[in-house]
């Protein structure tokens, strides 16, 4: 509640382009609410601005207009309104300009799935609004002291406040950097921004304009969403052709660990809300499998090996790792494979082919639902992330949570999270999941071979698997406290860094 924050503490301004449970397209969606609750727990007045979705303007609590924004250049009307998120006491601005953000559709694709050929424009327009509110507005009566914006959408503000002398620190959190807000040089002279910018200590990358760039030249501080991959950004493979702008950053850029906020309240089988022992819950375990196998047409069978995925569907994610496997899947006796996900196209056509040539063994749901999502975690023996890379990762996090053990590749924030089960973790009690190194076809089907053989020959040991998941800290107090050393290294650092990134 605002009556508890602690007075000494900071003012931070969180800025994304999604938030849960207002709209969400990913694991950005779940961080952009969880992180501001978990600094408010500590004390500080963490506050969230994201556009005027429709959906967003729906859901928001004691929603009310606190002033008109006068811009140029602008097509319509510019508001921001204020109110508290619809689940939990966190303040949130919305930017309304109905020409920009009142659209069908997610917030970067029209309903056929084609980025809005104006996201330039919408996502400047978001950036000032932004830098607005971090310099203070009178009628708001608040000023932030840290400003922290999220992935591309929002990575211009920095830029915008760059001449500011009485700016709030700022910093940019990376979630995925192969989305970087890449558009050509007619559009940088469209949108009429500094021709100082146009440089490579600017927003140049590449003859292009990178509002990613932007983030990250012109923050304090920057960060990624797990430690293993802010070592990998500033390699030649992962780095996205910005490794090196990232390694002269040093100790300004690091990697903090994402967590989750505990999963529930999706499904009447859901653990329950209150903390208990994890062994108290394995027994839903059954009920949530019966429950998964009877939504997805699926024979109810609580002895069968059930996988999961739930995802985007691209290449990236290792979809169509899981597509080469599926002839030995459908061929190991009892396992059944359940997925949900949209994206590319042939992939999901691939996996439809699939369910309907094997329908008791494999179910597909393409879109997204957010209970058959939790569904899936909650009901499955094991859950597939074969990604060739992953920042951070949260599905992992919520298998862990339900019991459900993780087949997940050896990198990113799945390797920061996922014990692998060797003998040596095994003894310790710490295995919570498999790993494995190669990201092909056949690493993936040895270690899910490897978990269906433990769980079949092994149960005991398959138990202690899931309970070690379940017992395993995710949440985010521990990742809240290493922002706020982030942000007091970024208030101190503040002065000289821009000055340098202009020379």
């Amino acid at each position: 509640m605002l009556s508890d924050l602690d007075p000494r503490g900071y003012c931070v301004l969180i800025a994304s382009s999604e938030a849960h449970p207002l709209v969400k397209t990913g694991g950005l969606g779940d961080v952009a609410a969880s992180l501001p609750m978990a600094l408010r727990q500590l004390g500080h007045d963490a506050r969230l601005i994201l556009p005027a979705y429709p959906n967003a303007k729906k859901q928001v609590r004691e929603l009310k207009p606190l002033m008109e924004l006068r811009m140029s250049g602008v097509v319509g009307s510019v508001q921001l309104y204020g109110g508290l998120l619809p689940d939990r006491d966190l303040p949130v601005y919305l930017v309304d300009a109905p020409a920009y953000f009142c659209r069908e559709g997610n917030p970067y694709t029209d309903v056929s799935g084609r980025d809005w050929g104006d996201n330039p424009e919408r996502f400047l327009l978001f950036s000032r609004v932004v830098a607005h509110v971090a310099m203070g507005l009178p009628p708001l009566n608040w000023r932030p002291n840290i400003l922290h914006s999220n992935d591309w959408q929002t990575g211009l503000a920095a830029a915008l406040l760059r001449e500011h002398d009485e700016r709030p620190a700022t910093v940019f959190t990376i979630h995925n950097l192969a989305y970087q807000g890449l558009f050509d040089r007619a559009t940088f002279d469209r949108l009429r921004l500094p021709a100082s910018l146009w440089s490579l200590s600017g927003l140049e990358f590449h003859q292009r304009m990178s509002f990613i760039k932007g983030g990250i030249v012109f923050s304090d501080r920057v960060n990624t969403v797990s430690p293993q991959y802010a070592d990998a950004v500033r390699t030649q493979r992962f780095g996205c052709g910005l490794d090196g702008r990232l390694r002269p950053l040093g100790g300004r850029c690091r990697g903090t660990l994402h967590r989750t906020t505990h999963p529930r309240g999706q499904h009447p089988h859901d653990p329950p809300p209150t903390p208990r022992p994890a062994g108290e819950r394995v027994h839903l375990k059954a009920e949530n499998k019966l429950e998964l196998q009877r939504l997805f047409g699926l024979p109810r069978d609580e002895h069968a090996f059930v996988v999961g995925h739930v995802g985007r569907l691209v290449e990236q994610k290792g979809v169509d790792l899981i597509i080469d496997i599926l002839p030995r899947l459908v061929t190991a006796g009892r396992v059944q494979l359940v997925m949900q996900g949209a994206g590319d196209r042939a992939l999901e056509q691939a996996l439809q082919e699939a369910a309907a040539a094997h329908p008791e063994r494999v179910s597909v749901h393409v879109g997204y639902d957010e209970a058959r999502a939790h569904l899936i975690e909650a009901g499955s023996d094991a859950f597939l992330m074969p990604s060739r890379f992953e920042p951070c990762g949260l599905n992992q996090m919520y298998s862990l949570r339900y019991g459900t053990v993780p087949i997940v590749h050896n990198t990113g924030g799945l390797a920061d999270t996922v014990v692998d089960a060797s003998d040596a973790a095994l003894a310790a009690g710490t295995a919570n999941g498999f790993l494995f190194d190669d990201p092909n076809a056949d690493g993936l089907w040895y270690a899910l071979e490897k978990a269906l053989r433990m769980q079949r020959e092994q149960p005991q040991q398959w138990r202690a698997l899931m309970l070690a998941g379940m017992r395993k800290d995710l949440s985010w107090q521990a990742s809240a406290r290493r922002y706020v050393d982030f942000y007091a290294e970024a208030i101190a650092s503040r002065a000289p860094l821009h000055e340098a990134a202009m020379a």
